[in-house]
This record gives structure tokens, sequence and C-alpha cells, in this order.
């Protein structure tokens, strides 16, 4: 790739031009780099901070699920329909629905053209199951690896293209200027000198396929390389939409995965222990009076997974109050699958109908939880054996942890930000809202990623505006004397970036109690004022995690902002995350801690609510969501301006 040197004082960087940068190697960036190729947009080029790294490749779950339009059996199901599920999720905009459902099936197809591994029947069917927050069997899976294998098959399409890729560029400062997007600067993670540390991108379009800010908890299930760039769009201009709503859920410590599923619905035995591994207990049995009612709760929690404030009063949810709580003692929580629960003590035929009937046609009615489970899902025990974790031998440490941000970066019904030019997609894109079916954060990233390859090739051609000069010597001399400020011989980034994740999950995950919000955003808004002069590096090497805690402090401040301000206009508990509310609450169970007093969310007609950076102070905004447009489908008017425009907005 040939580039240019850039200067700005006594700073150079090394700079390319393209008409689109892609940013992100995950299955969301892969496909819209692969797109542009098909829709014939070849002056394109895909950076990525770590090519093997991200959410889509090392993340998964026991049947990680794919959800899509109906295509099979005799159940009707239909565009509208499916739209109809996606908006009902609350704070969800309609013609983002309406996309999500309308693309489904074709982008579901080119997968298993691509070679994805998605079950039909011997007549062709794609087969389905439901899952939460799903009317219909739209979900699909090949098993854990789920979008592990799509972003294989993805990558291998656009190597096959020989889209050019700058791995190991770590994006530090999105570019812009009068809302309009004008390129990137980049951090070469690898240079042994100053002179090839910094990269600008010179472009006229940014598809941000950077994933969630999984950076910003400490207790997460994301994999350690995703740590998102949401604060650098946010600071960038463009605006963030329902922050306050993520998936929480128990998951395996090491190796960061979902136990969803039939790590579930095989009952194991559930204990804690202290720190040194003495004192062992079966701690569930302290809060359940019955034992049949405590496994019941536990089979539900395997696809009821997300922890759900709703389900914490009389559901399985409350199985995740009480591992949380065991670790807020300082205690480690562990699934066993070795022995049975309580001694052995129960009977399936006393359990709920809903777990004995599954159980009974699994043909999982004996033995030890690592029997029934190789019975029901070989896979689930073969990933942590890959892993060099024996679910025979010993036992799955777990915690509830963060798993998916539901809101990010707003967008239109083409994934373009309120940026010109910068489009996001995937998981750092806010399609969802409060509640999603499970298996749609695979779909929204092909559907939006395909939507922004559309609207960029019909659209948006050209070079970078005319302000890139400018901007990018501004960008280049504030980002290189931030690294020269916090050089120093001991550095301090890893401990202030680990200090400020657990401050995040204590405080900002899913159980938040408002005051303690409040305190932490002034943390955090503290530091960001004195950043230069507090925050140092140590090598080299700590340079990336400077621009990194930056990034997160950002997004931290983002998100606490907006969960203060939603608790600030009356805000009540919904979706996965608790708000502690004393003084108009109820404690579900008189033996919980006070700060499980609460109260559900009873709004109608929820507001989306919206948050943008503007003259250094965070801004908020409400809105009604949009409605699922009812737009004209009489053919000869749909074909002619098809034939005319592609119906792609000017």
């Amino acid at each position: 790739m040939e580039h240019e040197i850039f200067k700005a004082g006594a700073y150079t960087a090394k700079v390319y031009r393209c008409n689109t940068a892609v940013v992100g190697s995950g299955a969301a960036g892969f496909n819209a780099a692969d797109r542009l190729w098909q829709l014939g947009q070849h002056d394109i080029m895909l950076v990525t901070e770590n090519r093997a790294g991200g959410t889509s490749r090392n993340t998964g779950s026991d049947k990680q699920t794919y959800y899509k339009l109906t295509l099979s059996g005799g159940e009707p199901d239909s565009v509208r329909e499916m739209a109809d599920t996606l908006y009902a999720g609350r704070c969800v905009d309609g013609d983002l629905a309406l996309c999500e459902a309308a693309l489904s099936t074709q982008c579901f197809l080119k997968l298993v053209e691509l070679g994805v591994p998605f079950p039909r029947n011997r007549y062709g069917e794609y087969i389905g199951y439901k899952t939460d927050h799903d009317p219909r069997r739209r979900a699909t899976s090949v098993g854990p690896y789920t979008s592990k294998q799509m972003t294989e098959c993805l990558e291998a399409a656009v190597q096959a293209k020989g889209v050019p890729m700058l791995d190991k560029t770590q994006v530090i400062k999105v570019l812009s200027e009068n809302g309009t997007v004008c390129g990137l600067l980049c951090l070469n993670v690898t240079a042994q000198n100053d002179a090839d540390r910094f990269v600008l991108i010179r472009c006229k379009n940014v598809v941000y396929a950077t994933g969630g800010p999984a950076g910003m908890y400490a207790d997460s299930v994301y994999p350690f390389s995703q740590y998102g760039a949401t604060g650098l769009a946010l600071e960038a201009g463009a605006k963030g939409k329902n922050l306050t709503e993520w998936q929480y859920g128990l998951a395996s410590v090491a190796p960061r995965w979902n136990v969803s599923g039939t790590y579930m619905q095989v009952l194991p035995r559930v204990f804690s222990a202290a720190a040194d591994g003495s004192d062992e207990r079966e701690f569930l049995m302290d809060f359940f009076t019955d034992a049949h009612d405590m496994l019941s709760k536990l089979f539900l929690k395997g696809y009821q997974w997300p922890f759900d404030v709703r389900k914490v009063a009389d559901g399985s949810s409350l199985i995740d109050i009480l591992v949380y709580l065991e670790t807020c003692k300082g205690r480690r929580v562990y699934l066993d699958y070795r022995r049975n629960p309580v001694g052995g003590a129960f009977s399936y035929e006393a359990l709920l109908p809903e777990a004995r009937e599954y159980l009974t046609r699994a043909g999982a009615c004996f033995g030890t939880p690592i029997e029934r489970l190789a019975q029901m899902n070989q896979p689930a025990i073969d990933f942590y054996r890959d892993k060099s974790v024996d679910l025979y031998t010993q036992p799955l440490e777990i915690a509830l942890c963060a798993q998916h941000n539901n809101g990010g970066l707003d967008i239109d019904c083409w994934w373009q930000t309120h940026v010109k030019g910068l489009f996001a997609v995937g998981e750092v894109a806010a399609s969802h809202g409060v509640y999603r079916p499970g298996g749609t954060a695979l779909n929204a990233g092909q559907v939006g990623s395909t939507r922004a390859a559309q609207y960029i090739a019909a659209r948006c051609q050209g070079d970078a505006p005319a302000c890139f000069d400018t901007v990018a010597a501004a960008a280049l001399t504030e980002m290189a004397a931030l690294a020269d400020a916090c050089r120093a011989d001991t550095g301090n980034v890893r401990a202030l970036w680990q200090h400020a994740a657990e401050e995040m999950s204590r405080c900002g995950a899913a159980i938040r109690d408002p005051a303690q919000i409040r305190a932490y955003g002034k943390q955090v808004e503290a530091q960001l004022a004195g950043f230069a002069q507090t925050v140092k590096a140590g090598s080299r090497t700590e340079l990336a995690m400077v621009y990194r805690l930056r990034d997160m402090l950002l997004s931290q401040r983002a998100y606490l902002t907006a969960m203060a301000d939603y608790t600030a206009h009356g805000g009540k508990s919904r979706g996965s995350a608790l708000y502690t509310d004393l003084t108009g609450g109820v404690k579900p169970f008189g033996q919980l801690p006070d700060t499980f007093t609460f109260a559900l969310d009873e709004t109608q007609t929820p507001l989306i609510q919206e948050l943008w950076f503007e003259d250094g102070t965070c801004r908020t905004a409400w809105r009604a969501p949009r409605p699922i447009p009812e737009d004209d489908d009489f053919f000869e008017n749909v074909w002619r301006s098809y034939r005319e425009t592609g119906n792609i907005d000017a």
C-alpha cells in the first residue's frame, strides 16, 4: 500500500488514502468490506488493531444463535411480523427494525453461500428454534462458534478479493469537522521508533465496526482483545442512543464464555469457596427452602440467560443475584459438573414440568451433570477442553458479567451516524432497545454493514473533505503531545485501567445505585481533566493502553451520564439493569440487602434517550421511537423509483 508522509510541527505520520476505511475485523467489518467490493467499490481499506481479536471471532455460548426470518415449517411469518417483534423490544426505532427484518434472509443466505454450515433438513429447509423474546422459531445455530465461523468465512471472502488491510493499527482519533468525517488518526502498535508511530487515513467514509465498549467493565464475558472505541466516535460528534441498555449474564471467568443453555439445563452443582479454595458451600440452598424450586430455576436460567429484572421476584434471575452477592463477599463461585447438586437428593419428577419434560425428551434424566451434558451437547464440553478446562475433573468459575450493549451510536436507516460519512455497524450501533430476541445481534451486524455499503456505493464516492489537512494536523499534534506527556520510568496506566473497570462493574453494571453512579461519574470527569498529568506509560508497549484508557474514560463518562440522567427523569428498573430505589421500590425478598429494593419500569410508551458531547459537556435529550414505516408497496411505483435511484436516499 502506497503512503505519503504528513508533518505537523515536530511530529510525522504515514498517510494512506482511500474512499472508505472499514475499522474492525469482526463479522460486521468484514461483511462491510466484502459488500463494498461486490458493489464495485474497490477504493477501500480495512483497519484493525488485531485481526484475530474481537468479539465475533472469540465469543459464543453453548449454542450461539443467529436470528432470521423463519425459513422452515408451516408456521406463518413475514417481514412485517419480524419487524413487529424487534420493535416490541422497547425503545427501538421502527425503520431499523424493518430493515433488519427485510434484509435478514438475504444476509443469512449469503453466509450459507460462503460456507457457514447452518443446519437444514433433508428437504432443504433451514430449521429453527425459539429463543428469548421470540414468538416464532427464527433462531438457528452452528454450535458454540457461530460468530467465529461467520467471521472466518467473511474474512476468506475479503482476502480472496485482495482488500488491503492495516493490521496492528489502533484508531486513537476519529477526524471530523462541522459534522463531517474526514479520516482517522491511528497508532501503529508494533512501531519501534517514533517516526513510525502514527498513521493517518485520509478518507471520505468510515465504517465503524469496533464492537461494544467492553473495556469499561472488569466483570465481562467479552474477550480480552475487545476494547471498543465508542468514546472516540462520541468525541467526533456522533450521538449515543439507549446507552443505559445492556445485557448481563452468568459467564465463566477463565475462559470468558457464556454459561447459558445446556450448561445450566443439565443442573450442575453450584458452590462457592473462599479465595484460597477452602470452605465449599452450596450457597443457593442458604436462600431456597425447596431444592426442586432451586433446580427448576437453575434449569430456566439456561434459556432465560440474560439477567432480567422482571425475573428476580419470581423467576430465574434470582440465581444471578445470589451469585453476584456471593462474589461481593469476596468468595469465588463455581459450576461443578462432576457431582450432582444437593447430594443427588432430588427427583426429576418433582421439577417444574418445563424442566422435567425437556430433560426427559433429551434422554438426560440420569447420572451426573457431566454425563447429562455429554448426552445433550458434547460440543459444549469440547469447547472448554480446547481451552484447557476439563469439566470432567475441575469446576468452572463464574461471575455476573457484561455481555452485550443494546445501545450504542445513534444511526439512521442506512446505519449512518449524526456525523456525515461515519457509519456504525455491529454492536457499536444502537439498533436494539431494552430487550431483543437472542441472536439478533449477529443479524443486525450483517444487515447494518450491508445497508452502509449500499449507501456508500450509491451516494458517497470521491475524496476526503478538504478540511483533512487542518484537522489531521491538530489531532496529530494533540495525540503525539499526549504521548510525550505520559512517558515515565514507571507506568501506572494498567493499574488505572483496572481500577476504572472495577468501579464500573461495581456501580454501573447489572446492579446500579444512583448515588454511586453520580459519585463515580465525578471521578471519571476529574480523571479526564487531569489525564495528561496523572496517566503514565513506562514503556512503548504501554502507550497503546494510554489511548485505550482515554477512550474507555470517554465511554464511561457518557454511559454514567446516561444512567444518571435516566434516573433523574424517573427511570426505573428494566431490562438487565436493577436501579436501587429506596423510596418508591420494594425488596422482593426480606433476606436480600437493601440495594435490591427496586421498582419495575411500567412505562407503556418509553422514550429513547440520546446523548452527545457539546462544549466539554454531556448533553441529553429524549424522543419517541420512530414508528415502523408504512411505505408505498405498489409494485409499479417502487419499480420505477428503483430504476431511477435504487431507492437509496439522496
